[in-house]
């Protein structure tokens, strides 16, 4: 027999088990009022929450606060101990575009077809390589195929970062060279490999652009398969994308990514992006749609 929705149902055995927020502090000696602020300006440690809004957390909670407490205790600072705690669970959302249309539902959402895509990229990049101060750059192109026409622009660009991370299914020949961005192989299951993904952080440029292939379009011909996508200069946005990307690195071995993982732990002040510098990536992306048309 079905159950009644309007009727309010048991708690399952897992619902039970779980932490409230006085719990979780009771278990670890903080107050409710730390516990949310952590939340509020780290993301950590983050609940499950009830269709009510209510919080609930799990035992795995507990030891990772713990371990922070540790941590801080041994004299390591608030935001890289929760770094490091976080780093060590996987990722709850192990995709670029699902993590920044779950924690900016705001950004607008556009379907573009992957030459459009291509035009985005090149002008993020060029911008990135123009006006950047070392920043940390990852770039997701579904197959180590889809890379290599892009591989001489990457290399260019990662000798003006301070981290070059690339994203496929798998490499031909080596790997990594001496030169060129870390690239970094994506388990058979992992989401990235239906996304599209440029992410440039860096101190007073940020720009960000992440894009998900419909399904159905293997009949399709490349440049005009079809992707939902997301792109954004705002620096709290594309900083979110840069940790999960770094996290998603971090999985997969890349060992480069695990200090990044600590750098990218701060959340960075909003501020509005510059006219100028918004005027200057719009230019150069009409530039290259018109190039590409």
């Amino acid at each position: 027999m079905d159950q009644d929705p309007g009727i309010a149902q048991p708690p399952t055995d897992d619902e039970r088990s779980e932490l409230t927020i006085g719990d979780l502090a009771e278990r670890t000696g903080l107050s409710p009022a730390v516990l949310r602020m952590w939340e509020a300006r780290h993301g950590f440690p983050e609940p499950r929450r009830l269709a009510s809004g209510h919080r609930r957390y799990s035992d795995a909670d507990v030891a990772l606060v713990q371990q922070v407490l540790r941590r801080k205790e041994g004299g390591i600072r608030l935001e890289v101990a929760i770094a490091e705690a976080s780093a060590t669970k996987a990722p709850s959302t192990p995709s670029i575009f699902a993590e920044l249309r779950r924690l900016h539902p705001a950004l607008p959402v556009h379907r573009l077809r992957k030459s459009t895509l291509i035009a985005l990229s090149w002008a993020i990049e060029d911008e990135c390589c123009a006006t950047a101060d070392r920043p940390v750059l990852f770039g997701a192109f579904q197959r180590g195929d889809f890379y290599e026409p892009s591989a001489p622009r990457w290399n260019e660009l990662a000798r003006v970062a301070r981290t070059a991370i690339v994203f496929a299914d798998h490499w031909d020949g080596n790997a990594n060279s001496a030169e060129g961005p870390i690239r970094s192989t994506l388990d058979e299951n992992a989401p990235m490999r239906r996304e599209w993904a440029v992410v440039c952080d860096a101190l007073g440029t940020t720009a960000c652009l992440s894009a998900w292939e419909l399904p159905g379009q293997s009949e399709v011909p490349d440049r005009h398969r079809v992707f939902e996508s997301v792109w954004t200069v705002d620096p709290v946005a594309v900083r979110d994308a840069a940790r999960i990307a770094a996290s998603v690195a971090a999985d997969a071995g890349v060992l480069a990514a695990q200090p990044l993982l600590y750098e990218l732990a701060e959340t960075p002040a909003p501020r509005a992006a510059s006219t100028a510098g918004v005027a200057a990536l719009f230019n150069r992306v009409v530039a290259y749609v018109d190039k590409l048309s």
